[in-house]
């Protein structure tokens, strides 16, 4: 198992707006992976309504993880996403 903590750098959390980047980066990313705040039950990173119903406020902790192979950079991808912010994810991050 692969993860990365994270504080989530947009102001607004996890909703709307930055979710939807989150997830589209996620399924991009073609690996599994999960979100947890951090020491709640992981979701599907990859499901809208999972990551919304996970109320991440900006500057709280969530964790990353996953188990397949090749994980490890794809979660780093995924964790300056989160970290930063970003309006989109680089393509060469």
């Amino acid at each position: 198992m692969v993860e990365r903590r994270v504080t989530v750098g947009w102001t607004e959390g996890l909703h709307a707006r930055p979710a939807s980047i989150f997830v589209r980066a996620t399924t991009a990313s073609g690996v599994p992976v999960t979100i947890a705040k951090a020491d709640g039950k992981p979701v599907n990173a990859a499901s809208m309504l999972a990551v919304l119903g996970l109320g991440a406020q900006g500057g709280e902790e969530v964790v990353l993880a996953s188990e397949a192979d090749g994980s490890e950079a794809a979660l780093d991808r995924l964790a300056k996403l989160v970290t930063e912010g970003l309006d989109e994810l680089p393509e060469t991050v």
